[in-house]
This record gives structure tokens, C-alpha cells and sequence, in this order.
């Protein structure tokens, strides 16, 4: 199987369908809770709607740049979550963040191989496939986070 259909499968697995590595994914866990789950603040941690939107800052930030090519993205914005106010705050913010997956891991299914090898927008961030296997291991942690989240907040009811 060439590179990019296995990458793209990789993507799917942690964001969409997958159970072989962590047994569950995000859609599962997070199409699985309510706003109030999601924005239950557990002392000094992250919310699940913040580590939401903070992936999905990172998706939409590098589709662009696979539309575009520029970076727009910071790092100090990732976890400028906007208010989650009620149910449908929430569903949108899911259904923003699983449209996202859908387009990035069929845009990486598209990409031809030689392209996986080219710079990412400048040699310092190295190259699209580090780019892209950076998004997967970032999305398994935050991932186990949320997962130890929906744990905590169903535990206090």
C-alpha cells in the first residue's frame, strides 16, 4: 500500500474509526458526551471542548496550507476556544472538527508520494510527512487526555 493511503488510514484510525490502537477514536468519544462534558472544568486541566478545538485549530490551520500554501496558524492561539454556550455550540464544534478529519485525511490519500518528502512551507518545520505523523501523535495524546476526561466527569455525574 503506498504511503499516503496509509497515512490516511492512520489519520482515520485516531480521529474517525479506529480502535486498533487506543480502542476508541475521537468521534466515538466525543459524539458520546454532552456541552456540559464537554466544558466541565476539572481543576486546572483542560476541558474536552478545548483539547476539541485545539486539534482542530491544527487541522484547519494545515488544510490551508494545503490549499494555499501559507501557514496562518500560532501555537499561542490554539486554545482560544470560543464560548461553548449550549448543545448546539458544541455539536458544531464536533461537527466542524470531524468534517476537518474527513478532509485531511482524504487530501493526504490524495497526495502523491514524492510530495510526502517536500518541505513543509519552510525547512525549519522539516517535511509534509512529519508535518502529518506530528498531527497523529499529537492527536493520540490529546486523545488519552480526553479520554481520561469523559472518565472523570461521568464519575461526578
Amino acid at each position: 500500500m503506498a504511503r499516503n493511503k496509509l497515512i490516511a488510514n492512520r489519520l482515520r484510525e485516531v480521529l474517525l474509526n479506529g480502535y486498533w490502537i487506543a480502542n476508541t477514536n475521537y468521534k466515538k468519544q466525543l459524539l458520546g458526551i454532552t456541552w456540559k462534558q464537554a466544558t466541565q472544568q476539572i481543576e486546572d486541566l483542560n476541558t474536552i471542548a478545548a483539547l476539541t478545538y485545539h486539534i482542530n485549530y491544527y487541522l484547519d490551520g494545515i488544510l490551508k496550507v494545503f490549499d494555499k500554501g501559507i501557514l496562518q496558524i500560532k501555537d499561542k492561539y490554539s486554545f482560544d476556544l470560543p464560548p461553548i454556550n449550549s448543545e448546539n455550540d458544541w455539536k458544531k464544534l464536533v461537527s466542524e472538527f470531524l468534517a476537518n478529519s474527513e478532509k485531511f485525511a482524504n487530501h493526504i490519500e490524495r497526495m502523491r508520494d514524492e510530495n510526502l518528502d517536500q518541505v513543509f512551507v519552510d525547512e525549519k518545520y522539516g517535511t509534509y510527512l512529519r508535518n502529518i505523523e506530528a498531527v497523529i501523535e499529537h492527536s493520540y495524546y490529546h486523545l488519552g487526555q480526553i479520554s481520561l476526561l469523559i472518565k472523570l466527569v461521568s464519575a461526578r455525574g
